[in-house]
């Protein structure tokens, strides 16, 4: 019997002897009477055993079973190894159909002596929190995370990724090889494409976002009224009339920098679970990741109605999110682009008259198709080829005429090659003499 059990027991016998009051039983015990009442009538039919719970030395229906305990203990070490408790019961449940807490996990691995890295955090510098954005869409934080995603199977790779700061859901995901231009314009796609366009953009200073040059204005620019040098990337943001926030700390975004926190346990253990080990594979894999996550840590907004804008068309929006490079037409009104020359096209599948000099903006689309705007309109572009110039006629060499032979006795033949200069002034007049009247010689 328990010491709590031989309390009561103690109590109830006086109760039955008379020597102390149901009401002075029930403050002793911290019952109401009727419990004291019932304990009593059970004591006088069971005796002593009344006080017993009756599920002593009965096993639980719902107890874990040692092989349940067993296999958990070796997934845990294998296929779950580096997932937190509570992401280990989701995954159980979900892949083994295993149902069991993330406290029997915990208590589990407590009693096998197995350490978790996640039960312990540390310690992080106090910091102002700032309250979320009232309204979903209001503020948007952007960023990438470089990390060895998957593991020992497949290359390093970099996820770039959007959240929303009111409600913390993730808007889009997507792995490149590295930090570049590319992944920041597939997520701001994704994003405008799936939610709308939203308020306001929070990023880091990376070049990518923000020129280095930023007192470096085109003349171009500067006519048209810009006090700041634009990326490609700052360009179509405004654009699409986006806000651009700079954070001047990784603290400052702390929302994504949680999140890629998050996503370095969770993805990189849902994509080993699935053999996933390839940046193409992956970037399949995100939409099913991004709804699952947001259903299980997505909160509510405080205001319910959001603050996206309605996305622009498809054609508007591939023309605003891409590649752009400025050419100079020729006079030929052809531009130069990779080494291949492109004439411009309009809709009437008609070759477009360009100024000599006039500048023209190629456009890369996403999907790896290119464009050109001209003016205030998009082009498509055909590749031109110049036509072969005529090969001129060959003629056939007249033959070579034959020079006349000179006779031995030919007045050219007596002029010596080499004539001796004249010793003295009179044989230097005779000798002129002589040349002047030597070309009527015969």
């Amino acid at each position: 019997m328990k010491p709590k059990e031989a309390r009561r027991l103690g109590i109830m016998e006086r109760v039955l002897a008379g020597k102390v009051s149901i009401r002075q039983a029930a403050v002793l015990l911290g019952l109401s009477e009727r419990q004291v009442m019932r304990l009593k009538k059970g004591m006088k039919q069971e005796g002593e055993a009344f006080l017993v719970h009756k599920n002593r030395g009965r096993k639980p229906k719902h107890a874990i079973t040692h092989d349940v305990r067993d296999r958990i203990i070796s997934l845990a070490s294998e296929e779950l190894k580096d997932a937190s408790c509570e992401h280990m019961a989701e995954l159980l449940e979900e892949l083994y159909e295993i149902s069991i807490s993330g406290r029997s996990l915990r208590r589990i691995f407590k009693q096998a002596g197995i350490k978790n890295r996640h039960s312990r955090r540390a310690k992080r510098r106090k910091r102002r929190s700032r309250e979320r954005m009232p309204q979903e869409g209001l503020l948007v934080q952007s960023d990438a995370s470089p990390y060895a995603w998957f593991e020992d199977r497949g290359p390093k790779a970099c996820l770039h990724g959007n959240i929303d700061d009111a409600t913390g859901k993730i808007l889009a995901l997507w792995f490149r090889p590295e930090e570049d231009l590319y992944g920041y314009l597939m997520v701001l796609n994704l994003t405008v494409i799936n939610h709308g366009i939203p308020v306001s953009l929070y990023t880091d200073g990376h070049s990518i976002f923000f020129s280095p040059k930023k007192d470096k204005l085109s003349i171009d620019e500067e006519l048209a009224g810009k006090t700041v040098a634009l990326t490609q990337f700052g360009k179509a943001l405004e654009e699409l009339g986006i806000n651009h926030i700079q954070a001047r700390s990784p603290q400052a975004k702390g929302r994504i920098e949680r999140l890629w926190e998050t996503l370095q346990s969770r993805l990189v253990i849902e994509m080993r679970l699935r053999g996933i080990s390839n940046i193409e594979d992956a970037n399949a894999f995100l939409p099913v990741f991004i709804e699952r996550f947001n259903a299980r840590f997505a909160v509510w907004a405080a205001d319910p109605e959001p603050a996206f804008k309605p996305a622009p068309t498809s054609e508007r929006l591939n023309e605003i999110i891409a590649f752009r490079e400025e050419r100079t037409a020729s006079n030929g009104s052809t531009i130069s682009f990779h080494c291949k020359t492109y004439q411009l096209i309009d809709v009437k599948d008609q070759a477009v008259s360009l100024a000599p000099r006039a500048k023209v903006t190629v456009l890369t689309h996403l999907d790896g198709t290119i464009s050109a705007k001209y003016g205030d309109k998009v082009f498509s572009l055909r590749e031109f080829v110049p036509q072969p110039a005529p090969k001129a006629e060959i003629r056939q060499a007249k033959p070579r005429r034959e020079p006349a032979p000179v006779t031995a006795d030919h007045p050219w033949r007596q002029i010596s090659p080499i004539a001796p200069k004249p010793s003295t002034p009179v044989e230097a007049y005779l000798e002129a003499k002589r040349k002047r009247f030597r070309k009527y010689a015969f």
